[in-house]
C-alpha cells in the first residue's frame, strides 16, 4: 500500500534523521511505528456463535423484578420523548390507556 503523508519540512527531515540514526530508510521507520502501534491480537475476535438479539435482551430483562416491569407504562415505546422530556403526546389514548395499572399518573 502508498500512503501519501504531507508534513512541514522541518518536520520531516526531523523523521527523517531519526531513522538514519537507527539505520533506517525513513519508509522503513515510517512501518515500524506503524507495526509498534498496531495492537496485538491474541484471540480471534469471535469464538462463540452471536445470540440473537432477542436472547440478549431476554437475559438482561431476566433480573428485572415483576413489580419494576408493572409500573412502566404500556405506551412507553411510542410515546418515549413524552415520558423523557415531558413534550406532548403524539397519540391520543382513552383515559388511563397509557398508565400501569394499579398506578395513578
Amino acid at each position: 500500500m502508498t500512503v501519501l503523508v504531507e508534513l512541514p519540512d522541518n518536520q520531516g527531515d526531523a523523521l527523517a534523521a531519526v531513522a538514519a540514526a537507527r539505520g533506517l530508510s525513513l519508509p522503513q521507520y515510517l512501518g515500524r511505528l506503524a507495526q509498534d502501534s498496531a495492537p496485538a491480537r491474541t484471540q480471534p475476535i469471535a469464538t462463540a456463535p452471536r445470540k440473537p438479539i432477542s436472547a440478549v435482551i431476554a437475559e438482561i430483562m431476566a433480573d428485572v423484578p415483576a413489580a419494576e416491569l408493572a409500573n412502566l407504562p404500556l405506551d412507553g415505546a411510542s410515546e418515549h420523548d413524552h415520558y423523557i422530556y415531558g413534550w406532548p403526546r403524539k397519540y391520543e389514548t382513552g383515559a388511563g390507556a397509557d398508565d400501569s395499572p394499579g398506578t395513578d399518573r
